[in-house]
């Protein structure tokens, strides 16, 4: 077994500007702390008030689904209703009809209300239940009635006492409320359920509290500046109640990953027999660029969703890229000024990690059987992603809700039980009067084979009519967007908008084939030249976004059995809608694919690093996945205990997200990183570093180097620990650093 002392001293060197940066916030760590105190107070709030100003309908004003709905809107002097259904005793019950009537004469004297409508109106014949056991009361509240009023008028209907009766209270208004008050209790959820157990690993990772407490302490204060971040977006763009909880867990994981990344790296300067104050610096110097350089991947392939008008998608990437850059100033500053209070207490490792381990058996197994091994991966991936093929998108409307929700309740009882009050799958805006829009419906409408009728035809303002279109089968089936895509082809003549949830998924498909491309192109890219500029050669970033693709395809995949076939619903408490919410996979590609990126730098900084050193390409391999394995796993473990923890919410959306980013770090750091890429180098050997002269010439001149500056580290002789046992020179830890 060869082993050597490392070296006593290092060659004079100017510091670079991250270890500059360690240095100070090292120093300085009281006056950085009470920065990140305040960050972090500020946070908790004012950032909480985000919840209150988002929400929950962000579809592009240039759909023309979109159009049509503001028309109606505009000419609609409400805000929206309040909706209680009365089930559980015949309605016409004297008692019973005592109670609803009284009642609403009561609710319209109220502030903000504009107009009551019960069963036992003239003409209200669709508010009454087929079976007569049920009705409903409807309250519109006028377009400038507060918050106020809006939770009075609720809170009235919910004391109704109709005897015989239970009144359940719901309605668009309700909904919107429920929505942001499940997203914000998930998000809570989330952090107090992961935030422990992250701890708990951690410690078994360090071997000790005090480092392991370290990352969550960042993370916190990272998720007091995502808040902060994002209220500060909602001021001046609308943010979807659904951003909230996707950039925090994003911000969460990323902040433990990056400060996990510091603190493993401090142990080791500190193992070698570095000083407090210069482990931080080294510290700074070089896992700091590691992370500086994976925020950067991170950040370019959310920067793809800028690429869609769908505001839903540009807040998601405003949130995202800013969330990223906070999650990095945490680790950079944040986390050596911590290491200024702590890193006395923080233990090192009593031996340098070993050459010979099960990684690197792992690795030489793999490379023995490289063809099999790359096959079956591949294999297993494109069938785990195959099932996405068949992936339905929908408008999944109320029911992101779980079924507990009141307003869950009160919709999906209208649907089943009042079928003239549910939403048509598709509504013409008709920019006429009502003979006009009658007349349109009769001879444009009704000749379709696949409307199954037409249930309405009704005033919507001054020259403006809607006609309620009802289709054969699934309401956002193939059928129903057929209608829409034939209604917008003849028009009759007439101005008309087609709006309704199978047509605000059509719109959005025409986006995502218009627009999506555009956006691969722009994160394939950006990909490549990073990839480029840190490794110089052509053929690794290639094969990274072809791996990436496969492991994206994986979860895309398993995100359709669970939430479309319904695979596992029982276990984890929800109830499949048919299909996946229209921008989930979009959001699940981007978030995906920038965390998958985010390993792939970690793996392959460190076989630079070692191909610099001279090493072949299996040696490097096998010794970058035996050196950097535990990291990455370690690391992919807590990340997933995050996405599993914002999992377990009630809200489905962000349900979906997170079971689907989980499935995707778990496949890249093991199936991926450990079997795949080890095959696929093992393959191509010395040719996974060719590229053409010119781009050669490029690289030499722009690239970004592994091996950085270093503050000079004295070690004692006696302090001396053993080094790589191999006879090669040793770098420093990989890094990439503008040449």
């Amino acid at each position: 077994m060869r082993s050597f002392a490392a070296p006593t001293s290092a060659p004079a060197a100017a510091p670079g500007r991250l270890a500059v940066l360690g240095r100070f916030c090292h120093r300085h760590r009281r006056w950085v702390l009470a920065f990140w105190v305040g960050v972090l107070a500020l946070g908790v709030l004012i950032g909480g008030r985000v919840f209150e100003g988002s929400v929950t309908n962000t579809s592009s004003d240039g759909y023309e689904s979109t159009k049509g709905t503001a028309v109606v809107a505009a000419a609609d002097p409400s805000a929206g209703t309040v909706t209680a259904v009365v089930d559980g005793a015949p309605v016409d019950t004297p008692a019973v009809r005592d109670a609803v009537t009284a009642a609403a004469q009561d609710l319209a004297k109220l502030p903000g209300v504009l107009s009551v409508s019960d069963a036992y109106q003239g003409g209200q014949q669709a508010l009454r239940a087929a079976d007569g056991s049920a009705s409903v009361l409807d309250v519109r509240l006028a377009a400038d009635s507060t918050a106020k009023q809006q939770q009075a008028v609720g809170q009235q209907l919910a004391n109704l006492k109709v005897p015989g009766a239970h009144v359940t209270v719901g309605g668009d208004l309700v909904l919107q409320h429920e929505v942001k008050a499940q997203t914000q209790s998930d998000t809570k959820f989330g952090e107090i359920v992961t935030l422990p157990l992250t701890l708990i690993v951690m410690v078994l990772v360090f071997g000790g509290l005090a480092a392991a407490s370290l990352p969550v302490i960042g993370a916190v204060a990272s998720v007091g500046g995502a808040l902060l971040a994002m209220f500060g977006f909602s001021q001046i763009m609308d943010i979807d109640t659904t951003v909230l909880p996707i950039a925090t867990v994003l911000g969460l994981g990323l902040s433990i990953d990056y400060a996990l990344l510091m603190v493993n790296r401090f142990r080791e300067e500190r193992g070698a027999g570095a000083g407090q104050a210069a482990a931080v610096e080294r510290t700074a110097a070089t896992a700091g660029r590691t992370v500086a350089f994976s925020g950067l991947t991170v950040a370019v392939a959310l920067s793809g969703l800028f690429v869609f008008t769908s505001p839903v998608f540009r807040a998601v990437a405003a949130a995202g890229v800013s969330v990223v850059v906070i999650a990095v100033l945490a680790a950079l500053t944040l986390v050596p000024a911590l290491l200024g209070f702590a890193g006395h207490r923080i233990k090192p490792p009593k031996h340098s990690e070993p050459d010979e381990g099960f990684f690197a058996r792992t690795v030489r197994r793999v490379q023995r059987r490289a063809v099999p091994v790359a096959l079956i991966c591949v294999a297993l991936l494109t069938a785990a992603g195959a099932p996405f093929l068949h992936a339905d998108m929908r408008s999944t409307g109320a029911a992101v809700l779980p079924t507990s929700s009141a307003g869950r309740q009160v919709s999906d009882t209208i649907a089943q039980r009042f079928p003239q009050l549910a939403p048509a799958p598709v509504t013409v805006v008709v920019q006429g009067d009502q003979q006009a829009a009658a007349h349109y419906a009769d001879t444009v409408v009704a000749k379709l084979p696949e409307v199954a009728g037409v249930r309405a035809v009704q005033p919507a303002g001054p020259d403006l009519s809607t006609v309620e279109v009802l289709v054969h089968g699934d309401p956002q089936g193939s059928a129903a967007k057929s209608v829409v895509d034939e209604l917008r082809a003849d028009r009759g003549g007439l101005t008309t908008y087609v709006t309704g949830d199978a047509a605000s998924v059509v719109d959005f498909q025409h986006e995502l084939l218009a627009r999506g491309p555009w956006a691969l192109g722009l994160v394939a890219v950006g990909t490549l030249v990073l990839l480029f500029l840190m490794t110089g050669s052509v053929v690794m970033p290639v094969k990274a976004l072809l791996m990436n693709v496969l492991s994206l395809g994986c979860s895309l995949g398993a995100l359709t059995m669970v939430f479309q076939f319904g695979w596992f619903s029982g276990l984890l408490g929800f109830t499949p809608t048919g299909g996946l919410e229209t921008f989930i996979p979009v959001l699940v590609f981007a978030f995906a694919f920038g965390l998958s990126m985010d390993y792939e730098v970690f793996l392959l900084a460190r076989i630079k690093e070692l191909r610099d050193q001279g090493y072949n390409c299996k040696e490097a391999v096998q010794l970058g996945l035996q050196r950097s394995g535990r990291i990455i796993t370690s690391a992919a473990l807590l990340m997933v205990i995050v996405f599993a923890g914002f999992a377990a919410g009630q809200m489905l959306m962000v349900k979906q997200m997170g079971i689907a980013l989980a499935v995707a770090v778990a496949v890249d750091a093991t199936l991926v990183r450990c079997l795949l890429v080890p095959a696929a180098m093992s393959l191509f050997g010395e040719f996974n570093w060719w590229a053409p002269a010119p781009l050669r010439r490029l690289y030499n001149r722009f690239g970004l180097r592994e091996h950085v500056a270093l503050p000079p580290l004295e070690v004692p002789a006696a302090a001396a620990v053993p080094g790589p046992r191999t006879p090669r020179a040793v770098a420093e830890e990989p890094v990439p650093t503008p040449s």
